[in-house]
């Protein structure tokens, strides 16, 4: 149901309107109306429902739990108005939790939130967001579509419209009613690791495409079935600036003239609201200086006033936490700015009770507090929970689990996939021969979850999951396997090469691990796994035709692969249906996809939006009628290669290279054994004895030391049980407790701790764990890495 027509300020897409100020609009059915335009209110209107709520539930709407904190009784207790799950938050505990508990849990919560409450109060279902960022990628058999970076190459609104539909009706499937999509962060720097949630580096692009998919997700505002059945609310993130921080680093501050930055910036907002986006993010990076979160001229000012936003604005992971002179659990400044939901995953009960005392004794009016409130009572009418509403397995799509990864559905991520494949060098040898003898390598080939990229069943990607937490998908390999039998050749699976063969030509597909967020951050653009550039130096030698097929979630500098392959395709991460790769690649598909973010020509890393400096330039592709050849030989010349960008202290079962593991003085050979107490066992994670449980004895402590290269620790790690006491870690600094985080961390299988100089102080060549109570946790993998300066740490 949407809400009645409204008047509000609309700003049009010209960028000097996100500065001079905005005209006047015809009214538009919309969620995103002003709240102070509303009309009357009925038996159970937003405003008859806050007329007659407690302050303690009020402050309840406004609060956003993660679902791995609270249980279904806290939500009967509280009656918390949304709720989410973060990237590595399942039901149950399970973040690869099978789509019916997925809806199991809806209903549940639904159900608490709408159980009678007592004097009258109004009972009010809470809704649930997820981060859908690329298909409804957290649940298991879901469609995963191609991330943002392939559809800004693919530019088909029409089709980024019917991803967002599709994508809607699948977190209904479930019972979810939000999703905090589309990022229409404008990317200016390729080291950003968010850089392929972007659409590309051109704001009037990502303009279009951002606005495309609102549309899909929720409808279009004044047309039937807006908001309706088969569509959830939409989130246009991260308000703003995310993509401009200074050297790509998350979270980190973005400098200049506010005028330049908005028109750069801000430009997807106006066309966002103009699609009746239901909700806004405020973003974790500052703005010369200002956190986002507590920003209120940029927060009510402009995005209220000047561009007329009327509807919500959520905060990001605990991100009114990181305003000067807040806490995760105490923050009235980021309220009193312009935010109506505190995301704030563990921290709720604390956060509510101080924003309770805080209404009370004046910190907060009420009158702010009711606007917050009102938001999120509107949006939840828009989306029709307030006009009798049934649970959500009992909703149109609740439970159809035919239409999660459905044919049509998955039909049509094939096609976006093809539609996003750019080619930047073919020496002839694209579209592939029929009858053609092939051999694919690359340990890419087939991985589906390195194919899916972050943000795939789990926030990162990769790690532990394999093709069996992606039922239905199609790998690279197996498309091109299926494309070379109808074609009357032959296709054969060889990850490494096969030394002696001869075939007609090889494809070797390779390219970066996933990652997601400040863990996808880097220092430089030079690609460094030499796995690629290997076999595809070996089978020129050979004298074998090679095609690479690469796959990153941003431009890299790659000038030595494309040397060395006959013909180049940027395939981006192309999600579940790799047989679009295929159909581009044998010719069944024409190659449409252009580059939506300019080429580097060097490695060093220096922002390239613009054809000076880019090796290719945005728009650049080529087809099949006139192949052309990139200038060949590029230059392979970069500094950055000198520097390692990573090193592995613990990996596979083995300690790194002149790495030691120590319990206080006693050696501890490939971290196993005993001594001081300290007690070093094998336990099994991906293969054999390839990871270590670590028991601590009272005051124990652990030591690792090895190369200092790399500004950051990665550690891979479980906690099955949190500690009873401190545990801290040391690198040369003052310790650092991280009792916390591995408390959070129970029970929540294989997760990632990143240690920078942020909270570490020193990162050096030794890293100490010390436990004052008995404790064990596993450990998978120590490396160091060169995160981003400034980067921020985090379990």
């Amino acid at each position: 149901m949407a809400l009645k027509a409204v008047g509000r300020l609309v700003c049009g897409a010209a960028l000097g309107a996100l500065v001079a100020g905005c005209s006047t609009q015809e009214p538009v059915r919309s969620v995103s109306a002003p709240v102070a335009e509303a009309p009357a209110a009925a038996e159970n209107s937003p405003e008859a429902l806050l007329a007659r709520m407690s302050l303690e539930r009020k402050v309840a709407q406004i609060i956003q739990p993660d679902i791995g904190s609270i249980t279904p009784e806290d939500m009967r207790q509280y009656r918390f108005g949304t709720i989410l799950n973060g990237g590595n938050s399942g039901p149950y505990g399970n973040d690869k939790a099978p789509a019916a508990d997925w809806l199991k849990l809806a209903d549940a919560i639904w159900e608490a939130s709408t159980a009678p409450l007592p004097d009258g109060e109004p009972v009010i279902p809470a809704i649930w967001a997820t981060d859908a960022v690329h298909g409804h990628a957290n649940v298991p058999g879901a469609t995963v579509f191609p991330h943002n970076i392939a559809l800004g190459a693919a530019g088909d609104a029409d089709l980024v419209r019917r991803i967002g539909a599709a994508t809607a009706t699948e977190i209904e499937v479930t019972g979810l009613d939000w999703t905090f999509a589309p990022t229409v962060a404008v990317a200016r720097d390729d080291r950003w690791g968010r850089t392929y949630e972007s659409y590309s580096e051109d704001p009037a692009l990502v303009t279009k495409l951002g606005a495309a998919m609102i549309e899909g997700l929720q409808g279009r505002p004044g047309e039937p079935g807006y908001l309706g059945p088969g569509k959830v609310a939409a989130t246009a993130k991260h308000y703003f600036g995310d993509g401009g921080t200074a050297q790509g680093v998350d979270q980190g501050d973005v400098n200049g003239d506010l005028g330049e930055l908005m028109a750069i910036h801000a430009a997807p907002y106006p066309a966002a609201i103009d699609a009746g986006v239901a909700s806004v993010m405020a973003s974790f990076n500052s703005i010369n200086g200002t956190k986002m979160h507590g920003n209120k001229p940029l927060l009510t000012d402009q995005l209220r006033g000047k561009l007329g936003f009327g509807g919500v604005v959520v905060g990001d992971w605990n991100g009114h936490g990181q305003i000067k002179g807040c806490t995760n659990s105490d923050c009235p400044q980021a309220l009193l700015a312009g935010l109506d939901i505190y995301m704030v995953p563990e921290d709720w009960k604390a956060l509510h009770a101080s924003l309770v005392r805080q209404v009370k004794d004046g910190t907060i009016p009420m009158a702010r507090l009711d606007e917050a409130v009102l938001r999120v009572l509107r949006m939840k009418q828009a989306l029709g929970i307030l006009d009798g509403e049934v649970k959500p397995s009992a909703r149109p799509n609740g439970g159809k689990w035919a239409l999660l990864g459905s044919p049509e559905h998955r039909a049509l991520a094939r096609e976006a996939v093809a539609k996003s494949q750019v080619i930047l060098k073919n020496a002839g040898v694209l579209p592939l021969k029929a009858g053609a003898r092939i051999e694919v390598a690359g340990s890419a080939a087939d991985n589906i979850p390195q194919q899916a990229g972050g943000w795939s069943v789990t926030w990162q990607g990769g790690g532990d999951l394999t093709a069996n937490d992606f039922p239905g998908a199609t790998s690279i390999w197996g498309g091109i396997a299926a494309a070379a039998k109808a074609a009357g050749g032959e296709a054969v699976l060889a990850p490494k090469g096969s030394p002696a063969s001869k075939p007609d030509i090889a494809i070797v597909v390779f390219g970066e691990p996933p990652y997601a967020e400040f863990v996808g951050d880097r220092k430089d653009l030079a690609f460094r796994d030499k796995e690629g550039l290997a076999l595809l130096k070996a089978y020129k030698a050979r004298g074998v035709p090679t095609v690479a097929v690469f796959l990153s979630g941003r431009p890299l500098w790659v000038n030595r692969e494309l040397n060395a392959a006959d013909a180049f395709v940027a395939a981006w991460l192309p999600g579940s249906e790799g047989a679009g790769v295929a159909d581009v690649l044998f010719g069944k598909v024409q190659p449409t996809g252009r580059l939506s973010f300019s080429w580097p020509k060097t490695c060093e890393g220096a922002p390239v939006n613009w054809p000076e400096g880019a090796l290719f330039p945005r728009g650049y592709g080529l087809g099949f009628a006139a192949p052309r050849i990139a200038p060949v030989p590029l230059d392979e010349t970069c500094s950055a290669l000198s520097h390692d960008a990573g090193a592995a202290w613990f990996a596979s079962g083995k300690l790194g290279a002149r790495v030691q593991a120590l319990a206080d003085n006693a050696l501890l050979p490939d971290l196993r054994g005993s001594g001081n107490g300290i007690v070093a066992t094998g336990v099994d994670r991906k293969a054999q004895e390839d990871a270590r449980r670590i028991a601590f004895g009272p005051g124990a402590r652990l030591s690792l030391t090895g190369p200092a290269s790399g500004a950051a620790f990665r550690i891979t790690y479980l906690v099955n049980q949190r500690p009873a006491a401190p545990v801290t870690v040391t690198a040369g600094g003052k310790p650092l407790d991280i009792t916390q985080g591995l408390s959070v961390a129970e029970g929540k299988g294989w997760r990632e701790i990143v240690l920078t100089p942020k909270c570490l102080g020193e990162t050096g060549g030794k890293l100490t764990f010390a436990s004052e109570a008995p404790f064990a946790f596993q450990i998978g993998e120590i490396t160091r890495d060169e995160t981003a300066a400034g980067a921020e740490c985090s379990f």
